[in-house]
């Protein structure tokens, strides 16, 4: 719930109206007593055991309002209105915080009970409402309260005197007639005219066959009622909602219950197939006589001799004419053994075209300026710390044709390798497709022979469109004219704090990841 202060100070700083009624000040939808306690602490006290006194929301709206004039005339107008005064040393503190100079002070209590700033909804009416309620009010008509308790009575008598069936000998007492018949025949006559009334009045609930009420039926529709009834007697149903759905062209009997046949038997045990229920359901007898007849049928065909010799030619004996001994051994012909028949099933070929790598390359400048090279790539890529080809050589390095880097993969024991090679001319197009990364020196020469390289310019710019490329440099040195025109990654490395190693060649590995994800998803990574 807002204190009366804030929402004081909101309106000082927005610069919205104020009302002031009836020992009230409005604020929008809610409204304060004039008279009721913020939680800005009076100056002096609280302090050497004294209790805590607020300033009123009066005084310090009434201050608000005088800011612009000296303190001690405030004083003096304040005391002539009534209107408790603001001391002077909250004064700045507590306009500061009016008009948004500050935000907080000091003298604001915010352990203030709430009971100190209630906020009371009200529905506040302008000038102009209230003009055009009077108004509206002017506009009404006036109700006359005597005319209106005739018009009640004289209702009331219609309803008590006009009631069905109620021939009383009062009524016909003061009527004419009784002078001249009695009132007993008066009122016989009377209860007849009644009864015969009732007898008289047409049943208009009956409805005709259409199902329209014959009294309430439109003039239109009498109009044409004849001829509606005309047309609805020559009608004659064709078909139905039964009928549509009995197809007479086509039977699905037997395809239905060959399936249904065919899963029973496939439940119980039967090597029966759906499809072979289905095919068969389809096969007309027409189909099926010509296939007993040529299997009982043989006929004559003077290249298929051997189906009326059978036997023949071995005289009885068991000898496979067709046989070989071709991959046996003596051991084996001498037990018995048959030899492999010529006709054997055809082995599967096996693909003689081998398995394409998916190890990543990286190639590194073939020069001993570079600062980046065959010697030293393992320390600066997989121990991620750098050291000069100079201190390698001391140390007895030995120059390789390519160099093996296992990268572990983040939260995991598993390693990736990665080929690092200096000489890209023994690369095939497999391997280029492979070529992850380049480590450019500078001069244009280093890409002589590479492919997408420009035709026309010989520059190797375009080279960076499909190899992501780094360059290494001295921290206090200037970049190379030709680098700064290439889409090449540069990374500064400092001669002597080598603290910095592994931040920085920790990114090489983040932006070669990035790359490969978006370009080379097929190798591993």
């Amino acid at each position: 719930m807002a204190d009366a202060l804030n929402v004081l100070r909101q309106y000082a700083i927005s610069k919205k109206e104020i009302v002031t009624k009836d020992e009230q000040l409005i604020f929008g939808e809610f409204s304060w007593p004039r008279k009721s306690k913020t939680n800005f602490i009076t100056w002096g006290t609280g302090k050497d055991g004294n209790a805590k006194d607020y300033y009123t929301l009066d005084s310090i709206f009434y201050l608000y309002r005088h800011q612009g004039i000296p303190h001690p005339n405030y004083v003096r107008q304040a005391a002539s209105d009534g209107i408790p005064v603001v001391r002077r040393p909250d004064r700045k503190d507590l306009l500061d915080f009016l008009n948004g100079r500050i935000t907080s002070c000091s003298s604001i209590d915010k352990s203030a009970p709430l009971e100190i700033a209630l906020q009371r909804p009200t529905h506040v009416k302008r000038v102009g409402e209230e003009e055009a309620d009077r108004e509206a009010a002017a506009k009404k008509p006036k109700i006359d309260e005597e005319q209106l308790r005739v018009d009640r009575e004289r209702l009331e008598a219609k309803l008590t005197t006009h009631r069905e069936g109620a021939v009383t000998t009062d009524q016909i007492k003061g009527s004419g007639l009784s002078e001249a018949l009695s009132v007993e025949k008066i009122a016989a006559i009377k209860a007849k005219r009644i009864a015969l009334k009732r007898k008289t009045i047409a049943n208009i609930e009956e409805d005709d066959e259409f199902g329209v009420n014959k009294e309430s039926r439109p003039v239109y529709i009498a109009s044409g009622f004849d001829f509606t009834r005309d047309i609805m007697a020559r009608e004659r149903l064709w078909r139905d909602r039964c009928s549509v759905l009995q197809s007479s062209g086509k039977s699905f009997s037997n395809n239905v219950f060959a399936i249904l046949q065919a899963i029973k038997s496939r439940e119980a045990g039967q090597n029966k197939t759906v499809e072979e229920a289905v095919n068969k359901s389809t096969t007309t007898p027409r189909n099926n006589k010509p296939q007993q007849s040529q299997h009982s049928m043989v006929t004559y065909n003077r290249y298929d001799q051997e189906r009326f010799a059978v036997g023949e030619e071995t005289e009885g004996f068991k000898i496979d004419t067709m046989g070989t001994y071709h991959g046996m051994t003596l051991k084996s012909v001498t037990e018995g053994a048959k030899g492999t028949s010529t006709t054997q099933q055809p082995k599967t070929p096996i693909s003689s075209t081998k398995k394409g790598s998916r190890k990543p390359i990286i190639i590194v400048p073939d020069a001993t300026m570079a600062l980046i090279t065959l010697l030293n790539a393992k320390d600066i890529l997989e121990d991620l710390r750098y050291i000069t080809n100079d201190e390698k050589r001391q140390s007895g390095a030995r120059r390789e044709a390519e160099v093996l880097i296992n990268r572990p993969k983040e939260g995991s024991n598993v390693t990736v390798p990665y080929r690092v090679i200096d000489s890209p001319v023994r690369l095939s197009s497999d391997d280029w497709d492979r070529v992850v990364a380049v480590f450019v020196q500078g001069p244009a020469w280093q890409f002589k022979g590479w492919p997408w390289m420009d035709p026309s310019s010989g520059s190797p710019a375009p080279i960076f469109n499909h190899i992501k490329a780094f360059h290494l440099k001295w921290t206090d040195l200037n970049l190379d004219r030709n680098v700064a025109q290439w889409n090449v990654e540069v990374l500064d490395v400092s001669r002597h704090k080598r603290y910095l190693d592994r931040a920085n060649f920790l990114h090489i590995w983040e932006s070669l990841d990035k790359y490969m994800c978006k370009h080379k998803s097929h190798l591993r990574y």
